[in-house]
């Protein structure tokens, strides 16, 4: 990307969210953000309270114009009329879920810290690639996506990449000229105001 461009905001959801309170804390962000697309990114398997999740979600994003993916539940996607899925497992299931859903859906994957995966994911149709975390943290196997990843992708790849996972604002300021998306989450979500630490993500872009 070239360094006048600012990365966008791509927006995930908490892993849990009450029907109740998340949709007007979202409407707050987006109507004062400009957002590509948001990510349900729920840990429930159940395909009641994932419905439920993804309509309300949806009732906020739409009259946005804004994009909405959910994660892994391809089926889910279709059924439900969103814009695509988001997929977990690197490459491996890309090319399925393309021919899947057609060319006009979002197909997304995370391949960690991968390279290989990411290239592969590309090649197979991936509309852009996560890598992440960017910092460490004590979840996972501590492997972190480095800048240099970034820098050499922004570079030799065309497919939009999506920096995601322990994000802080020293690494957003960092990784901003590399990047075509941040994909922000629990960084904000977890605060009392969300939006103020998107708007101090925001700013460390500039």
């Amino acid at each position: 990307m070239s360094d006048i461009e600012q990365p966008q905001i791509y927006l995930i959801t908490p892993p849990e969210f009450e029907l109740s309170t998340f949709p007007t804390a979202l409407a707050k962000v987006l109507d004062a953000v400009d957002v590509a697309c948001v990510r349900v990114a729920l840990a429930t398997r159940d395909e009641d309270r994932l419905s439920r999740a993804a309509d309300a979600v949806r009732e906020v994003c739409y009259p946005r114009d804004t994009a909405l993916v959910i994660s892994e539940h391809v089926l889910l996607a279709e059924r439900l009329g969103l814009d695509g899925v988001h997929l977990t497992d690197g490459s491996r299931s890309v090319r399925k879920v393309r021919k899947d859903l057609g060319d006009d859906a979002i197909v997304g994957t995370f391949c960690g810290a991968s390279r290989h995966d990411g290239m592969t994911a590309g090649e197979m149709g991936a509309d852009y690639v996560c890598f992440g975390p960017v910092a460490e943290t004590p979840l996972g196997d501590g492997t972190t996506a480095e800048h240099e990843l970034f820098e050499w992708w922004s570079q030799m790849i065309e497919v939009p990449v999506v920096a995601e996972g322990a994000l802080h604002e020293d690494t957003i300021r960092k990784l901003a000229p590399v990047t075509d998306f941040f994909g922000i989450g629990e960084e904000i979500w977890r605060q009392d105001d969300p939006l103020a630490q998107m708007q101090r993500f925001m700013d460390a872009m500039k």
